[in-house]
């Protein structure tokens, strides 16, 4: 999965860092710090993270890799 934090709109609440603590860091008072490409093993941490942040400034994007594996994929026979 690919992650996308607004930092303009990030107001360093740590909600995700407390929540997923391998994907989201605080670095200093205010500073966010996050692995862009989270592994999937951890979605459901993710999951809460995102959910959890009270300003919404976390966006899961698929990867190109959970696109292919899509249902659209499939009804095409993979073309």
């Amino acid at each position: 999965m690919r992650l996308v934090v607004d930092l303009n709109r990030c107001q360093g609440y740590a909600q995700c860092a407390f929540l997923a603590p391998d994907v989201f860091t605080m670095h200093g008072d205010e500073a966010l710090l996050y692995n862009p490409h989270a592994d999937e093993r951890g979605r459901d941490e993710v999951e809460r993270a995102v959910a959890a942040c009270p300003v919404q400034a976390i966006l899961v994007e698929a990867d190109a890799v959970d696109e292919a594996s899509g249902p659209d994929r499939e009804a095409t026979g993979g073309q």
